[in-house]
Protein backbone atom coordinates (compact mmCIF):
# COMPACT_ATOMS: atom_id res chain seq x y z
CA UNK A 1 0.00 0.00 0.00
CA UNK A 2 1.32 3.42 -0.98
CA UNK A 3 1.50 5.99 1.78
CA UNK A 4 0.84 9.54 0.60
CA UNK A 5 1.67 12.48 2.83
CA UNK A 6 -1.09 15.05 3.43
CA UNK A 7 -0.74 18.26 1.38
CA UNK A 8 0.67 21.19 3.36
CA UNK A 9 1.17 24.08 0.91
CA UNK A 10 -1.30 26.96 1.23
CA UNK A 11 -2.84 29.51 -1.09
CA UNK A 12 -1.60 33.11 -1.17
CA UNK A 13 -2.81 35.24 1.76
CA UNK A 14 -4.22 37.85 -0.61
CA UNK A 15 -6.67 35.25 -1.92
CA UNK A 16 -9.17 36.28 0.79
CA UNK A 17 -9.03 39.90 -0.43
CA UNK A 18 -9.53 38.79 -4.03
CA UNK A 19 -12.54 36.62 -3.15
CA UNK A 20 -14.07 39.41 -1.04
CA UNK A 21 -13.63 41.96 -3.83
CA UNK A 22 -15.21 39.55 -6.33
CA UNK A 23 -18.13 38.91 -3.97
CA UNK A 24 -18.57 42.63 -3.33
CA UNK A 25 -18.73 43.39 -7.07
CA UNK A 26 -21.27 40.60 -7.58
CA UNK A 27 -23.31 41.77 -4.58
CA UNK A 28 -23.33 45.40 -5.77
CA UNK A 29 -24.64 44.32 -9.16
CA UNK A 30 -27.26 41.99 -7.65
CA UNK A 31 -28.49 44.53 -5.08
CA UNK A 32 -28.66 47.22 -7.80
CA UNK A 33 -30.90 44.89 -9.83
CA UNK A 34 -33.06 44.23 -6.77
CA UNK A 35 -33.25 47.99 -6.08
CA UNK A 36 -34.40 48.63 -9.63
CA UNK A 37 -37.05 45.92 -9.28
CA UNK A 38 -38.26 47.46 -5.99
CA UNK A 39 -38.44 50.87 -7.69
CA UNK A 40 -40.38 49.46 -10.64
CA UNK A 41 -42.70 47.67 -8.20
CA UNK A 42 -43.35 50.95 -6.43
CA UNK A 43 -43.86 53.00 -9.62
CA UNK A 44 -46.09 50.52 -11.45
CA UNK A 45 -47.85 49.07 -8.36
CA UNK A 46 -47.39 45.47 -9.42
CA UNK A 47 -49.34 42.67 -7.76
CA UNK A 48 -48.89 42.26 -4.01
CA UNK A 49 -47.28 38.83 -4.36
CA UNK A 50 -44.42 40.37 -6.36
CA UNK A 51 -43.63 42.64 -3.41
CA UNK A 52 -43.41 39.58 -1.12
CA UNK A 53 -41.30 37.79 -3.70
CA UNK A 54 -38.86 40.73 -3.85
CA UNK A 55 -38.69 40.97 -0.05
CA UNK A 56 -37.94 37.24 0.17
CA UNK A 57 -35.25 37.65 -2.49
CA UNK A 58 -33.71 40.51 -0.52
CA UNK A 59 -33.59 38.49 2.71
CA UNK A 60 -32.06 35.47 0.97
CA UNK A 61 -29.55 37.72 -0.80
CA UNK A 62 -28.42 39.32 2.48
CA UNK A 63 -27.93 35.89 4.08
CA UNK A 64 -25.96 34.58 1.09
CA UNK A 65 -23.86 37.77 0.99
CA UNK A 66 -22.86 37.33 4.63
CA UNK A 67 -22.09 33.66 4.02
CA UNK A 68 -19.93 34.54 0.99
CA UNK A 69 -17.66 36.71 3.15
CA UNK A 70 -17.40 34.05 5.86
CA UNK A 71 -16.72 31.32 3.31
CA UNK A 72 -13.77 33.27 1.86
CA UNK A 73 -11.95 32.89 5.19
CA UNK A 74 -12.96 29.24 5.52
CA UNK A 75 -11.82 28.48 1.97
CA UNK A 76 -8.40 30.01 2.64
CA UNK A 77 -8.05 28.25 5.98
CA UNK A 78 -8.81 24.77 4.61
CA UNK A 79 -7.27 24.81 1.10
CA UNK A 80 -4.04 22.80 0.75
CA UNK A 81 -2.06 21.38 -2.16
CA UNK A 82 1.18 19.54 -2.83
CA UNK A 83 3.10 18.21 -5.81
CA UNK A 84 5.59 15.41 -6.13
CA UNK A 85 6.79 13.29 -9.03
CA UNK A 86 3.82 10.91 -8.69
CA UNK A 87 0.77 12.96 -7.63
CA UNK A 88 -0.84 16.37 -7.50
CA UNK A 89 -2.83 16.54 -4.27
CA UNK A 90 -5.64 18.99 -3.61
CA UNK A 91 -7.46 19.25 -0.29
CA UNK A 92 -10.28 21.67 0.46
CA UNK A 93 -13.53 22.05 2.33
CA UNK A 94 -14.53 23.36 5.72
CA UNK A 95 -17.82 21.53 6.20
CA UNK A 96 -17.16 18.63 3.82
CA UNK A 97 -13.55 17.64 3.17
CA UNK A 98 -12.67 17.09 -0.47
CA UNK A 99 -9.39 15.34 -1.19
CA UNK A 100 -8.20 14.84 -4.76
CA UNK A 101 -5.21 12.73 -5.70
CA UNK A 102 -4.32 13.23 -9.36
CA UNK A 103 -1.65 10.94 -10.83
CA UNK A 104 0.95 12.77 -12.89
CA UNK A 105 0.55 10.15 -15.61
CA UNK A 106 -3.08 11.28 -16.16
CA UNK A 107 -2.35 15.01 -16.53
CA UNK A 108 -2.65 16.20 -20.14
CA UNK A 109 -2.36 19.98 -19.81
CA UNK A 110 -1.53 22.58 -17.20
CA UNK A 111 -2.13 26.34 -17.43
CA UNK A 112 -2.29 29.53 -15.42
CA UNK A 113 -4.98 32.20 -15.61
CA UNK A 114 -5.03 35.75 -14.29
CA UNK A 115 -8.05 38.04 -14.33
CA UNK A 116 -8.01 41.75 -13.48
CA UNK A 117 -8.55 41.32 -9.73
CA UNK A 118 -5.97 38.54 -9.46
CA UNK A 119 -3.54 40.69 -11.49
CA UNK A 120 -3.94 43.62 -9.08
CA UNK A 121 -2.68 41.39 -6.24
CA UNK A 122 -0.05 39.54 -8.31
CA UNK A 123 -1.93 36.23 -8.16
CA UNK A 124 -2.78 33.49 -10.67
CA UNK A 125 -5.01 30.44 -10.68
CA UNK A 126 -3.51 27.18 -11.89
CA UNK A 127 -5.59 24.73 -13.90
CA UNK A 128 -4.78 21.06 -14.59
CA UNK A 129 -6.67 19.04 -17.20
CA UNK A 130 -6.92 15.28 -17.28
CA UNK A 131 -8.80 13.12 -19.79
CA UNK A 132 -12.11 13.39 -17.96
CA UNK A 133 -11.88 16.39 -15.66
CA UNK A 134 -10.33 19.71 -14.77
CA UNK A 135 -8.84 20.68 -11.41
CA UNK A 136 -7.68 24.07 -10.22
CA UNK A 137 -5.75 25.81 -7.47
CA UNK A 138 -7.56 29.14 -7.15
CA UNK A 139 -5.02 31.72 -5.92
CA UNK A 140 -1.24 31.44 -5.95
CA UNK A 141 1.36 34.16 -6.28
CA UNK A 142 2.33 34.57 -9.92
CA UNK A 143 5.86 33.24 -9.45
CA UNK A 144 4.68 30.22 -7.45
CA UNK A 145 1.97 29.47 -10.04
CA UNK A 146 4.45 29.64 -12.92
CA UNK A 147 7.01 27.48 -11.09
CA UNK A 148 4.31 24.98 -10.14
CA UNK A 149 2.97 24.93 -13.71
CA UNK A 150 6.45 24.17 -15.05
CA UNK A 151 7.09 21.53 -12.36
CA UNK A 152 3.80 19.74 -13.05
CA UNK A 153 4.45 19.91 -16.81
CA UNK A 154 7.88 18.38 -16.23
CA UNK A 155 6.57 15.59 -13.96
CA UNK A 156 3.64 14.84 -16.28
CA UNK A 157 5.77 15.03 -19.45
CA UNK A 158 3.48 17.67 -20.92
CA UNK A 159 4.92 19.21 -24.09
CA UNK A 160 4.54 22.96 -24.71
CA UNK A 161 2.35 23.73 -27.74
CA UNK A 162 3.33 26.33 -30.35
Amino acid sequence: MISVKEPELRLAKDSVKVWMISETIGNIIWFAILGILFLLNHVFAWANWINWFLLSGLIVSVVFSIWAYISAYLKYKHWRYSVDDEFLQLKSGALVDEYQLIPMTKIQAVSTKQGPILRKYGLCSLSVQTMGSQHSIPALSKSVAQDLRNLIAHYANVEEED
